[in-house]
């Protein structure tokens, strides 16, 4: 029993050596806590309390010398009906799907803000994202709007020059689209409420993250929940 008990003081004491100077995981930096953060030195995430939560807290993040340091934060705005698990996502739910998702490339009804360095479309009237299931180019922006793609079923990005001013394309659904399972999810500027599905934030937000972010440090966005099935830590 006297070595059982020696053996366990041993390992207590080495225990703390070990994790001498770490946070406990609880009260990590969010990105430590998440299950993946997507490889690169940028991260974004997108936290609401629940799933039925239209509003929530936006964080960008930096790993510099081993250490995640937030560099920003804004209140965001989610879909009107909330949050919904990405991989099961339905079109037309107007929920936000949770998940971990690269950022292919910005663009906006402006220019460019001064010091961004994402490859930026600048969107015109022809500038269209073809979200019809039936047509060729599902998923994607299209300029002009093809045959294929009904315009019913579509946006026209210049139709909303306050919320697309300014965003960067969420890879959900994008490498490899599913249809049926959701189009044209951006972060964006706010418009009057809670969105269609995307994810919001104040427009001067907006211009400090198209500042902010690198495409050299592959930046990924996280979207979740605080807890439960959505929680962004299973992400």
């Amino acid at each position: 029993m006297r070595r059982l008990m020696t053996t366990a003081a041993v390992l207590l004491a080495l225990g703390t050596v070990v994790g001498a100077g770490r946070p406990p995981l609880a009260t990590a930096p969010l990105p430590v806590r998440l299950a993946d953060t997507g490889g690169g030195t940028q991260l974004i995430t997108a936290v609401a309390d629940g799933t039925s939560s239209t509003t929530g807290t936006l964080t960008w993040w930096d790993l510099s010398g081993g250490q995640w340091v937030a560099a920003g934060t804004a209140t965001a705005r989610f879909g009107s009906k909330g949050l919904t698990e990405g991989a099961s996502r339905t079109q037309g739910t107007w929920t936000t799907p949770t998940g971990l998702y690269d950022l292919p490339y910005a663009f906006g009804v402006k220019a460019a803000p001064a010091g961004t360095r994402y490859p930026y479309r600048q969107a015109n009237s022809a500038s269209w994202w073809c979200e019809d299931n039936e047509a060729r180019d599902y998923n994607r922006w299209v300029e002009p709007l093809p045959a294929d793609c009904r315009a019913a079923e579509s946006e026209q990005l210049t139709a909303y020059p306050t919320q697309y001013a300014r965003a960067l394309v969420v890879g959900f659904n994008y490498d490899k689209p599913v249809r049926g399972r959701g189009a044209g999810i951006f972060l964006h500027v706010n418009g009057s409420g809670a969105t269609a599905g995307c994810v919001s934030v104040p427009a001067d937000a907006m211009d400090r993250i198209l500042a902010w972010a690198d495409p050299a440090r592959a930046p990924h966005i996280a979207i979740g929940t605080v807890s439960g099935t959505t929680a962004i830590t299973r992400y």
